[in-house]
């Protein structure tokens, strides 16, 4: 009996460490993953917004750290359903974000369009840089001339938003760009995730836990 409780015993500490090694791995994979993606209603139409979770491979940042310049591009976007055929977009909204390293200032630096943001460590840039929002959607894209946003999504027609973040590899040094082709460390590219529009209250989604 004694012999039993400590095989038994054994086992189980054995299956709680392969646990814990098995979520370690998990949280510590790299890419980029969408944790939430929401959209917003108010009387101008509707604005959407995500997180994401973005992990760069040792070798894509030590690319960085080189001086090599890594181009997201987020795409942020709403499709309205059509019982005759594909579903048609709404609005497609597409927004680039360069993230690069200053070896001077030993600062990263995040830029959108004009605006750039400086961080101490590439934690707290992938960080910021990870929340990403559309800009506001008008409620005349509902196909609607009048009225409220309500009414504009009432009836059988249906609304999807889509969230996705991508590594734009075509904006790499062409050595990269040829590397990139076979190398997966530069494949980094969320799942298109996908959530309703409701039309009662503010339509949210969460990326389901791994």
């Amino acid at each position: 009996m004694h012999c039993y409780k400590k095989m038994r015993s054994t086992i189980y500490k054995f299956a709680l460490l392969l646990c814990v090694c098995f979520c370690t791995s998990v949280a510590n994979a790299d890419g980029i993953a969408v944790t939430k993606a929401e959209s917003h209603v108010s009387e101008d139409g509707y604005e959407l917004s995500a997180n994401f979770t973005i992990t760069l491979p040792p070798s894509v940042a030590e690319a960085l750290i080189k001086g090599v310049v890594l181009n997201f591009v987020s795409e942020l976007s709403i499709t309205r359903s059509r019982w005759y055929w594909l579903d048609t977009a709404v609005i497609q909204d597409e927004q680039q974000t360069k993230l690069s390293y200053n070896a001077l200032t030993q600062q990263y630096r995040i830029t959108r369009g004009t605006l750039f943001q400086g961080f101490a460590n590439l934690e707290s840039a992938l960080r910021v840089m990870g929340h990403q929002t559309s800009s506001s959607i008008p409620v005349s894209e509902f196909g609607s001339s009048s009225g409220s946003v309500v009414r504009f999504l009432k009836g059988e027609i249906k609304y999807t938003a889509y969230a996705q973040m991508r590594l734009d590899t075509s904006l790499l040094p062409k050595p990269l760009q040829v590397n990139a082709l076979t190398n997966s460390d530069w494949n980094l590219e969320s799942e298109k995730y996908s959530w309703p529009v409701q039309v009662e209250q503010t339509a949210t989604g969460a990326a389901p836990k791994p």
